[in-house]
């Protein structure tokens, strides 16, 4: 689609993502589904600045369209999908660009069950955007939508949260990075309201400072607060909290892979890990995909990319699913990843394991990985050169059941991605530079 990736309609802010865009997204949606009822739509954003103009733009087009608007305000991005499905929403809307930098931002809609939006009714969006549909009617007198303050929305969720700990974490000391932005509204409410003794950073947004060295893109900031303090762990959260990367008793990091293994061998063994599968990604770590062997759980291995994470666990049943980069869904729970949710997961394994987040990860051995981009004028060429696939083969075959190969094309740019993972660093290097090499030296 032109517009919309994955993950929304992503770029920056008043250039590639502008407020008229915004306000034509609106209009539709408060048209598209206002159509047999008075269509209920329910709208957050993060901290950014320009988050304001497109939250007001969207709106405007909702209510002029003939819809209702209900707004969060700020807010994180599982809180409008929880608010959706739980409160008979039509549609929410979440103005965020995630880990990006504060000059991007981005427009992340959802279906009626807190799912993302089904990519058809994105598609019309495009089209209403580029002007290939008939322009929509306004509404007009009694027919104009209503913009609701629906910051009780947010608070039912923070409740919900609160809701899914099992016992107290009195005695505990935890460090939080909220990375300045969505989650400074929620997380120090839920881990001070479960009894923990909080240490926060993160958490003074001044709309421009998102994820500026903080939160899960900087973990070393949590690392050096846990260190210092000699805390028990550490959750850093990204922009719209979407995601989690821990800090462990040790001051090391333990990632989504890590999230994976502790959650999924502790689901596990208490009958609780439906299929008996999990479900990660290609770029996974490999000493996660051991230890899981070992452990005796099996995994569904599928594209870059949360929706394609969600997808498998929808059509499989599968409750736990997730990326390295801290993205975990935990079905039972909720729709979407969910950085905050994915702490309390994380901090129940722990209280109800009595052990320390070191001791839980300690069964995975992670693997040295190297990544490296090569710009190529066509992907598919490279992808499907005789030369690079036969090396890819040949670098394969030498690194047998100790190491693999990936290569990936972006999505988004003319670069192919190198990932090499193996016994040390120094094979990691030597194997990626080979294909480069032949990536390089091969026209593509």
């Amino acid at each position: 689609m032109k517009y919309f990736g994955t993950d929304g309609f992503r770029g920056e802010a008043g250039k590639v993502l502008t407020a008229d865009h915004a306000y034509r997204i609106g209009r539709y949606l408060g048209w598209y589904f206002g159509r047999e009822h008075k269509g209920r739509i329910v709208v957050g954003k993060d901290t950014r600045r320009s988050s304001y103009t497109f939250e007001y733009a969207i709106v405007a087009g909702i209510i002029a369209s003939g819809s209702n608007a209900y707004i969060l305000h700020v807010t994180t991005t599982p809180s409008v999908a929880y608010v959706v499905r739980t409160e008979d929403f039509d549609c929410g809307v979440m103005i965020s660009a995630s880990h990006n930098p504060y000059h991007d931002n981005g427009i992340k809609l959802m279906d009626k069950n807190g799912h993302k939006m089904d990519a058809h009714v994105e598609e019309e969006i495009e089209k209403y955007i580029d002007n290939e549909l008939d322009e929509l009617p306004f509404a007009t007198g009694e027919d104009i939508g209503v913009a609701y303050d629906h910051a009780i929305g947010r608070n039912r969720y923070i409740g919900y949260l609160i809701s899914l700990a099992t016992r107290s974490y009195d005695g505990k000391r935890i460090g939080l990075d909220c990375s300045n932005g969505s989650a400074f509204m929620i997380a120090k409410s839920v881990f001070d309201a479960l009894g923990a003794k909080t240490y926060v950073i993160g958490n003074e947004p001044n709309g421009l400072n998102i994820n500026r060295e903080c939160g899960s893109t900087h973990i070393e900031t949590l690392q050096n607060l846990v260190r210092q303090k000699e805390l028990d762990a550490g959750f850093a959260f990204d922009g719209d909290a979407d995601r989690c990367i821990a800090i462990d008793d040790k001051g090391d990091i333990i990632d989504g892979d890590y999230i994976i293994y502790i959650c999924g061998r502790y689901l596990k063994k208490r009958g609780k890990l439906d299929g008996n599968h999990v479900v990660t990604t290609v770029m996974a770590n490999l000493g996660l995909f051991k230890a899981l062997d070992k452990s005796g759980i099996e995994y569904d291995v599928t594209t870059v990319g949360d929706k394609y994470v969600n997808e498998s666990m929808v059509k499989n049943g599968y409750v736990l699913g997730g990326e390295q980069s801290g993205h975990i869904i935990f079905k039972r729970h909720a729709t979407t990843g969910d950085g905050v949710l994915t702490a309390i997961m994380l901090m129940e394994v722990m209280m109800e394991e009595k052990t320390s987040l070191s001791e839980l990860s300690s069964g995975m051995k992670k693997y040295p990985q190297l990544l490296k981009n090569v710009k190529v004028s066509d992907r598919s060429a490279a992808m499907e050169n005789e030369a690079v696939q036969k090396e890819c083969e040949a670098i394969a075959g030498e690194l047998g059941d100790d190491g693999r190969i990936l290569l990936r094309e972006s999505g988004t740019e003319p670069v192919i991605r190198v990932m090499v993972e193996a016994g040390t660093d120094e094979l990691c290097k030597k194997y990626v530079d080979r294909m480069v090499s032949v990536l390089t030296n091969s026209g593509l």
